[in-house]
């Protein structure tokens, strides 16, 4: 009879090979790009947005928005339209769809300049 294979011996007579000295400072520059500089960069980003408030931020963009009327009704959500439509006198407002009650009131706003 043959004897069973036997199981690999103790770790203590394994051989580790250890990793070329390139990889492992290729994986240190990996974790360093990765991890580290993208919480750098968030960490600076939020440093520098602690003091200012919530409205100074988008300030270009809000002066957009409320210059131009159709930016203006689209930020506005269905009921706030329909008040509107109800301060311009815009007759049939409540049934209207979204779309519709949005092109009347541009029509009723380029004719008064208001808004």
């Amino acid at each position: 009879m043959t004897d069973p294979p036997q199981a690999p011996q103790e770790s203590s007579e394994r051989q580790l090979h250890p990793l070329p000295m390139g990889l492992v400072e290729l994986y240190g520059l990996l974790a360093v790009l990765f991890v580290l500089v993208p919480e750098w960069m968030a960490g600076g980003l939020m440093v520098g947005l602690q003091g200012r408030q919530r409205g100074e931020l988008l300030a270009p963009a809000a002066a957009a928005w409320r210059r131009l009327p159709e930016l203006r009704l689209a930020s506005m959500s269905l009921a706030e339209l329909r008040l509107l439509a109800r301060s311009l006198r815009v007759g049939g407002y409540a049934s209207l769809r979204r779309e519709r009650l949005e092109s009347r009131l541009l029509r009723r706003l380029r004719r008064r300049k208001a808004l």
